[in-house]
């Protein structure tokens, strides 16, 4: 009942109810928010915080960004929001305002997109199309029983609008932040409210342990100085008979990736790829190979023994001293 009541008090004011419904159409700054409204700052993160402390929004930082988003957990929000008038005059120009800040950041967007594309599309040439390495994604990752997917090194959300459709939530980490604002552009674009993206270290993900279903780790750990605690951060957030999948190269000799693209590694062999599944507590399963020219994409799945099949190997030891 308190919580209840809380999150009613919260809500029961114009500007709130403005504000929870514009955040539950994107992830919006204090600044866009003010933009829209055309109230003053202050003014704005007081309701901001109000709505936060009781629950009917998240706040998350990027750098020194902070986002809103309308709560992924409680349904008092979306109750709240099904309850608003669609034709209401204020709310109509609220969207109006906020289709124009979307268009500056696709705008900001795309002028990044363009400065770095030449050199992504350079690196896909090198390799089997694309379409072909999401459809090998895809099969690993069955649709049934993946509530929760992580995508580690989002880059431009491309896997979560992949994956989107076929599970409850999708949450994208990135580093960058230029990647994370192309990012938020395109699932914009697709639509796709139950994904999420967030700025985050992936030696360090601020995720709590055994809160996902899948992960994915996609043409990322080539970039990675320690490979092997990527996979372990992956792994420690995985559920029990959760499932990781890692694409990327297999090894290669082209030194040019290395020095004009950064790529940390010139690709990955088998046996270390297993070699720090199992250390990170994971079962690795076959590995799928997609052979391109020059390059070899490897798709290394892996899962998370369920609690079944941990408690396998002690039945059948018991069984076997009886």
């Amino acid at each position: 009942m308190d919580g209840l009541l809380a999150g009613l008090r919260a809500a029961a004011e114009p500007t709130r109810l403005r504000l929870l419904a514009l955040c539950d159409r994107g992830e919006l700054t204090v600044s866009e928010l003010t933009e829209i409204l055309g109230q003053s700052q202050p003014r704005v993160s007081r309701h901001l915080k109000l709505l936060c402390d009781a629950g009917l929004l998240d706040r998350f930082r990027e750098g020194s960004w902070v986002f809103y988003r309308r709560a992924e957990r409680g349904a008092l929000g979306r109750r709240l929001l099904d309850l608003l008038p669609e034709a209401d005059p204020m709310l109509a120009l609220d969207r109006e305002r906020l289709a124009q800040v979307k268009r500056q950041r696709a705008e900001q967007a795309a002028s990044y997109f363009r400065a770095n594309a030449a050199q992504w599309d350079r690196i896909r040439s090198l390799y089997i199309d694309e379409k072909e390495v999401e459809a090998a994604l895809v099969r690993l990752l069955p649709a049934e029983g993946v509530h929760d997917l992580l995508d580690i090194g989002t880059g431009t959300g491309r896997m979560l609008e992949v994956f989107g459709p076929r599970v409850e939530r999708a949450l994208g980490v990135d580093f960058s932040r230029e990647m994370l604002a192309v990012a938020r552009v395109n699932l914009e674009r697709s639509a796709l409210r139950n994904c999420s993206i967030r700025q985050a270290d992936m030696y360090q993900l601020p995720l709590a342990g055994a809160s996902f279903d899948a992960v994915v780790i996609h043409q990322v750990l080539h970039y990675a100085e320690h490979p092997a605690q990527v996979i372990a951060e992956a792994a420690r957030v995985l559920r029990p008979g959760g499932r990781l999948v890692v694409a990327d190269f297999a090894p290669h000799e082209l030194e040019f990736l290395r020095s004009e693209h950064a790529h940390r590694r010139l690709g990955f062999a088998d046996g270390e790829i297993t070699l720090w599944c199992r250390a990170a507590g994971l079962e690795p399963e076959p590995v799928r190979r997609l052979p391109g020219d020059p390059l070899t994409v490897s798709l290394w799945p892996a899962h998370r023994r369920s609690a079944a099949e941990a408690g396998a190997p002690l039945r059948q030891a018991a069984g076997a001293a009886t």
